[in-house]
């Protein structure tokens, strides 16, 4: 089978390579699932230079994410068990951790359903207990994280604030339901979301950014307000200033969803239950800008890891020969 491997970290664009390798073989309590659609996530992109907090064995296929097909037909969702990642045609995931497509989407759009999802769900929901009429500012609102918590927090019944970088992003972010969207490069964000908010901020801030979003983000959380760390795609890591969380009366809250997965699986479980019933009625749907064939991969990923993509890019194998998506 053909399949993109990293045999030294780096770039994604130069350290992926795609070949002819062994169909892979499952191990106790695994199965093997021919891969349908596998979305681009950034850990993807940290997985090829060497910086993600999981380093699996060189050489690996990256790709944390998919919707594939069991041996009996079934339509599911995985996290491949690496070193045999999604970008593939054939990977490997734990048989005890699928979930079943959705049928009210297709196979890139199902597997878009899955890790971004599931990571809104519990920030807003479980961690931040986002609550009905409540501001929500979401950074990076057009990108693939993003996108899906501002789907989420309008099907929460939240009033959405969008910061994007550049007016494409602009249009996607306002496409995607947001109330107000605010350009980084264009306009003031501190002083754009006090004056959509009359001053008092936002409730929850949800950061997968860092860095200066970061930074901002402190200055116009509510009273109570909480921030939900979900990542760095700045590639800086802030250090938060704890007197300034006390004196302002807010909370910081880390988000690691994959912790979910061995301490309570149940609610991962249970989180998929939501998001299918939320896309059964159109609530939520991802955005998949991009369906690009299996040799097309290295090159998404390296956008991906650029931050010039929005929404999510799927990777469908069977897209090869130019075949239309």
């Amino acid at each position: 089978m053909q399949a993109w491997q990293v045999h030294q970290n780096g770039e994604p664009s130069e350290a992926m390579r795609l070949q002819e390798v062994q169909r892979p073989t499952p191990g106790d309590g695994q199965v093997l699932l021919k891969v349908r659609a596998a979305n681009i996530n950034f850990p993807d992109a940290l997985l090829c230079r060497g910086q993600y907090q999981v380093r699996p064995p060189l050489p690996f296929t990256p790709g944390v994410e998919i919707c594939g097909e069991t041996e009996d037909g079934r339509r599911v969702i995985a996290n491949p068990a690496l070193p045999h990642g999604g970008f593939a045609e054939y990977a490997i995931a734990d048989a005890a951790a699928l979930l079943p497509a959705p049928e009210a989407l297709d196979d890139a759009e199902a597997a878009a359903l899955h890790i971004g999802y599931q990571t809104g769900w519990f920030g807003l929901h479980r961690r931040a207990r986002l609550e009905a009429g409540e501001t929500l500012l979401v950074h990076a609102a057009a990108g693939g994280v993003g996108s899906a918590a501002v789907q989420l927090g309008k099907a929460a019944g939240a009033t959405v604030i969008g910061v994007v970088g550049g007016a494409d992003k602009a249009a996607v972010a306002r496409e995607l339901g947001c109330d107000v969207v605010i350009d980084r490069r264009a306009e003031d964000v501190v002083a754009a979301v006090k004056q959509a908010t009359g001053g008092r901020g936002a409730d929850v801030v949800y950061d997968p950014v860092g860095g200066e979003a970061y930074t901002q983000s402190t200055k116009v959380v509510a009273f109570e307000g909480r921030i939900v760390v979900v990542g760095f795609a700045s590639g800086t890591i802030p250090s938060p200033a704890l007197n300034h969380a006390l004196v302002k009366n807010y909370s910081i809250l880390g988000l690691h969803w994959g912790l979910y997965n061995t301490k309570n699986p149940k609610l991962v479980q249970h989180c998929h239950e939501q998001l299918t019933e939320l896309a059964a009625r159109g609530a939520v749907k991802p955005l998949v800008s991009e369906r690009v064939p299996l040799s097309g991969a290295a090159a998404a990923v390296q956008r991906v890891a650029d931050g010039v993509t929005t929404g999510r890019i799927a990777v469908l194998p069977a897209l090869e020969n130019g075949a239309a998506a």
